[in-house]
């Protein structure tokens, strides 16, 4: 007889829970009389595997291409709001309080029409893809700073005064100890920001993004097939968040010396 550790018993126990809930969740969505023919046909656009008619990327490129640049950004931004609010300037923590409140304290939306809509009526007019990537930037730059001010902050103060009687600099005590040990603390409420990144970029389709949002909302409207495009739109954004959990369990595993997450 097959003996199982505890380990591979729990597991199996977690994976029959998931195959019961996906088969509830299989039941609840056929009682919706779904045309699986609209979505087959419909699906290819939504993940990007065609182009835009001007040639252009659509579906699930596209708002790949706005997280990871926002993601980019946002992680600088961040940092340096943090940095700025540990700082004892006066015009660097006036600077980073005040961005970080504005931006925590304002919905996305309002952000993203305020640069979509406000800036070009101050002069220069903005393509759409980076402005859409300057709005998440900004927006959960705010919250990253928190998570990172945190990480640097849970770092015991013993070991600035260990770099101190090294010889070290506090700029080299920073990027040398206190950083590497913070980001251990940081990677795991800012994958859930990223994550939380990923479903808030489907508002940049107000901006007229052909990204997975815009199509599904386009393409249901225009055959009155709403339901099939909403429930497709939803399991792929799902998807990439199934894959970014992924990624962010590799780097835990990673920075903690290849312990199971």
């Amino acid at each position: 007889m097959v003996q199982f550790s505890p380990q591979s018993r729990f597991k199996i126990r977690v994976a029959l829970v998931w195959g019961t809930l996906l088969t509830a969740f299989a039941a609840f969505v056929a009682g919706f009389d779904l045309q699986f023919s609209f979505v087959r046909e419909k699906l290819p656009s939504l993940l990007g595997l065609e182009l835009t008619p001007e040639g252009m990327l659509q579906g699930v490129p596209l708002t790949l291409l706005v997280c990871v640049g926002a993601m980019l950004i946002s992680v600088v931004l961040g940092l340096a709001a943090a940095l700025g609010r540990l700082s004892h300037s006066a015009l660097a923590y006036g600077i980073a309080t005040f961005y970080t409140s504005f931006f925590r304290g304002t919905p996305l939306l309002v952000q993203i029409l305020l640069i979509y809509l406000g800036i070009p009526q101050l002069g220069p007019v903005p393509p759409a893809i980076p402005s859409g990537i300057i709005a998440l930037s900004l927006c959960y730059g705010a919250y990253l700073s928190e998570i990172f001010r945190s990480a640097i902050t849970a770092i015991a103060r013993g070991q600035w005064e260990a770099g101190r009687a090294l010889g070290l600099t506090d700029r080299q005590i920073l990027g040398e100890i206190i950083l590497p040990q913070a980001l251990k603390i940081a990677i795991p409420p800012s994958g859930a920001m990223f994550i939380s990144m990923l479903k808030d970029s489907s508002l940049v389709s107000v901006m007229g993004l052909w990204e997975i949002m815009f199509l599904a909302q386009s393409y249901g409207r225009s055959s009155y097939r709403y339901m099939e495009m909403l429930l497709t739109a939803a399991i792929i954004y799902w998807a990439l968040s199934l894959l970014l959990e992924m990624l962010q369990a590799h780097l835990e595993r990673r920075l903690h010396g290849n312990r199971p997450a």
